[in-house]
């Protein structure tokens, strides 16, 4: 009831604060600090019982007990008079005992004096009266239990309990009534927890069942041995499946077998359509030949993860393999794959390239007429659909334990995915919101950039705005936001309204002349506005900010398709160029911050060269699936198109791949050099509706990558990095 009251009395100053009540609140204030029954606190009365028994302030004393008498005792029922009687007798006895230990005769006297009428009519005070005449009462008899430690504590939790139970059985306000529904709604948030993670392990259990099953009743009879197979056996064995089988089948090794032509024509299955032995009676032919259990490397079938020693062991076989079988074929002249015949062995084991997302395997890809190991093994991905509406921003906090997530409709959420998918706070707001940003210190604050001009800053923990602030009246929308990874300010870059806005039709035109804006830095702590950035050639809207790795520059893209780069010591523009046909719409450092990367509207990936101002250092060209504007096709021809808000791309945490948006899901690169063009290594996929802004985090031991999408989905894939 005591937690109930304080958070009731916080509620209560609240309202009079936003009612504009400030006399109110002063009485209310002064009240509560004379308050006697403490905010029902029971620790707080005993207390202050103690402190007038220590202070020998009998007449206080009397009249705190006879104020919780008239206040609470009295609507008792009868059959609770003599215990609180009791507890009467016992507080003034505890007064007595008190004043001799402290050898305080004159109060002891005193005592007796002023309740003498009261108490010699009480037959349980009758021995009382010789207390001050006794030399050593401790050592009485009758008085001795009085002064152990024992009997002072009894007496003081027999009074809290039924302080305790008191408070706790009086009828409460209405008001009051809210701290049990709290309390009621925390225990089924606790229930469905346990129960969310006990559905997460029985759909865990029933996968791994599923794919068990599917692997014994769909892989076909020679492969249950194929772990015990060599490699001239293994050849053997996917010629016999590319001859028996008339549509080619993905399974877990297709991964291993080498990606080739693909081998002409449709052959009836039958064993007549074979010229190899079948291979079982290959493999019993070459038993003794066969390398034991222990040496062999070849991964087994199985639904967990590959043992990557296995798979690391088994490529480089297979690549032995590989350039054996070339420099076999570099001898003999080329024929095109329509010319080779039936008996044409190679043709027949050339496998299919396996284009699945299998997260259980180590696979392995042709680049240049050499076997390179894919860099990443996408090993799960989730789905996180709490959100309605398409979303403009998804970002990780810094310590890779908490995402935070805006969509166009405003509504952000927070959520958690380690060890389970959960969301830690729903934030709606009144005002549209179009940016948000984490805050590095604390990294629990979340900042929120809304189109009235105002920034709040958001504690994710408490669940509560701590404090909203006034950016521009003549620039509201608030387009990016970027926090310091040294110190407690951050930029802010608000525009003046325009035409368009983040989701419009198909028919909205773009603004041609580039919108006006600001640039300016606040202090949260202060929170107060310490500079505004000067723009040339003029003010325009900045559409994006990045920082690097120490707080020191701060790189900018605008609408008028300049990138500009800040000295942050010295708060002052160091280089500016124009980068792009149209506007910036995403820039970031790369790994060694030498060099800015850039997509703007002309659809083109840039990396420049910060040491020499304008200068391409390498471009590669983009689908417009990667670039915006997203357009998300509906029933009766309509069509929605979004201009981009969050992150285009993302580094992993060596900055050798990138990660982009795409209509399907994200695809990550290698970064090659400029006449290379990007190579694509992993597709993740999943997505149903275009990709508008991914994040990928490296603080945990596998890489996340995020990638969310126009219908509200958001897929968390957890990337192995492959170690050359």
């Amino acid at each position: 009831m005591a937690s109930a009251v304080e958070r009731t009395d916080d509620l209560v100053r609240e309202y009079l604060i936003y009612r504009g009540f400030t006399s109110t609140l002063k009485h209310l204030d002064s009240e509560i600090k004379a308050d006697k029954e403490k905010g029902f606190r029971v620790d707080k009365i005993i207390d202050q019982l103690q402190q007038l028994i220590q202070s020998f302030d009998l007449t206080g004393l009397k009249e705190y007990w006879a104020y919780l008498d008239r206040r609470l005792f009295s609507r008792l029922e009868d059959v609770y008079r003599p215990t609180v009687n009791k507890l009467r007798t016992s507080l003034y006895r505890f007064y007595l005992i008190h004043t001799v230990q402290m050898k305080n005769l004159e109060k002891t006297q005193e005592f007796f004096l002023k309740q003498v009428l009261e108490l010699q009519a009480q037959p349980e005070w009758r021995d009382w009266f010789a207390l001050p005449f006794i030399p050593a009462p401790e050592q009485n008899p009758s008085f001795s239990p009085y002064f152990s430690r024992q009997w002072a504590d009894t007496f003081l939790v027999s009074l809290h309990n039924f302080l305790s139970v008191l408070f706790q059985s009086s009828p409460q306000p209405v008001l009051l009534s809210f701290d049990s529904e709290v309390q009621r709604i925390k225990t089924v948030q606790e229930e469905n927890e346990e129960l969310r993670q006990m559905l997460f392990a029985l759909q865990g259990e029933w996968r791994q069942k599923k794919d068990e099953e599917m692997v014994h009743h769909k892989l076909a009879p020679y492969v249950q041995h194929m772990d015990r197979l060599g490699d001239t056996e293994l050849d053997l064995v996917s010629s016999q499946r590319n001859v028996n089988m008339t549509t080619p089948s993905r399974n877990f090794f297709s991964t291993f077998l080498p990606q080739t032509r693909r081998a002409p024509g449709k052959l009836a299955p039958g064993p007549q359509s074979s010229p190899w032995k079948d291979p079982a009676v290959t493999q019993s032919a070459k038993a003794k030949d066969l390398p034991s259990a222990k040496d062999l490397k070849m991964p087994t079938v199985s639904t967990a993860t590959v043992d990557l020693t296995t798979g690391h062991s088994r490529q480089r076989r297979q690549h032995d393999h590989e350039k054996e079988r070339k420099e076999l074929l570099s001898r003999l002249p080329q024929q095109s794959s329509e010319k080779k015949t039936d008996s044409d062995p190679d043709a027949q084991t050339e496998a299919l390239p396996d284009q699945t997302d299998s997260t259980n395997q180590t696979r392995v890809c042709e680049v240049g007429g050499a076997s390179v190991e894919q860099p990443f093994i996408k090993l799960s991905q989730e789905e996180y659909a709490e959100h309605h509406s398409s979303i403009m921003h998804c970002k990780v906090d810094c310590s890779g334990r908490r995402v935070a997530s805006l969509d166009v409709d405003g509504v952000v959420k927070v959520w958690a995915f380690n060890p389970v998918m959960q969301t830690k706070a729903t934030i709606m707001s009144k005002s549209p919101l179009l940016s948000l940003e984490w805050a590095a210190k604390p990294d629990r604050l979340l900042l929120l950039g809304s189109g009235v001009g105002t920034v709040k800053l958001y504690d994710t923990e408490a669940k509560k705005s701590l404090y909203e602030m006034s950016i521009d009246d003549v620039h509201p929308r608030i387009l990016s936001l970027a926090c310091s990874p040294s110190g407690t300010s951050f930029v802010c870059a608000a525009a003046a309204q325009a035409a368009h806005s983040g989701v419009a039709t198909e028919g909205d035109a773009r603004v041609s002349a580039p919108v006006s804006g600001q640039l300016l830095l606040w202090d949260t702590k202060t929170v107060k506005q310490q500079l505004q950035f000067a723009l040339e050639p003029g003010p325009v809207a900045i559409n994006c900010t990045g920082f690097n790795h120490n707080g020191n520059l701060l790189v900018t893209g605008a609408a008028d398709g300049m990138i500009r780069l800040f000295d942050m010591q010295r708060y002052e523009s160091a280089l500016s160029w124009k980068a792009h046909d149209g506007e910036v719409y995403s820039v970031e450092f790369s790994y060694d911050e030498n060099t800015v990367f850039s997509i703007g509207e002309d659809g083109k990936f840039v990396q420049w060269n910060i040491h020499r101002c304008g200068v391409k250092q390498s471009e590669y060209s983009l689908s417009q699936d990667a670039v915006g504007p997203f357009v998300l096709s509906g029933y009766s021809g309509y069509k929605q198109v979004q201009v981009p808000r969050g992150r285009l791309f993302a580094f992993d945490s060596e900055g050798q791949h990138v990660l982009t948006c795409s209509s399907s899901g994200g695809v990550i690169y290698r970064l090659n050099k400029a006449d290379a063009g990007l190579e694509s290594v992993l597709s993740l996929g999943g997505h149903k509706a275009p990709v508008v802004t991914v994040d990928w985090c490296s603080a945990m031991d596998c890489g996340t990558c995020l990638t969310a999408s126009m219908d509200g989905k958001i897929k968390l894939s957890t990337l192995l990095a492959q170690k050359p």
